[in-house]
């Protein structure tokens, strides 16, 4: 089945938090609280503006995003635990820093 989000939805897949502490402390799954971090798997069409424009969103599928605790929908579309929310519920896009080292 495919899905697809309307106006300013978005489709997140929630990526799992560290198992362990920094300590090394194995982290319970009862203890575990869920991640506010996630993928967009699915974009809809965008908002519209007071004239009727269209106005595309700035988060594309595969942005890695993080969001609030209580944001969106949780659903379950092909056996996936995801969640829908507003463009708008969304904080941020994490963005990868490669860090290349020269040779000197």
């Amino acid at each position: 089945m495919k899905f697809r989000p309307l106006h300013d939805r978005v489709v997140v897949k929630r990526i799992d938090a560290e198992e362990k502490t920094k300590g090394g402390i194995i982290i319970p799954d009862t203890a575990k609280e869920k991640p506010q971090e996630g993928e967009v798997v699915a974009v809809g069409a965008g908002a519209r503006d007071e004239t009727g424009k269209l106005v595309p969103l700035d988060v594309k599928v595969g942005d890695r995003v993080l969001f609030g605790k209580w944001s969106g929908t949780e659903v379950k579309i092909d056996g996936q635990d995801l969640l829908i929310m507003k463009e708008s519920d969304i904080m941020g896009v994490v963005e990868a820093t490669a860090t290349l080292k020269q040779a000197a």
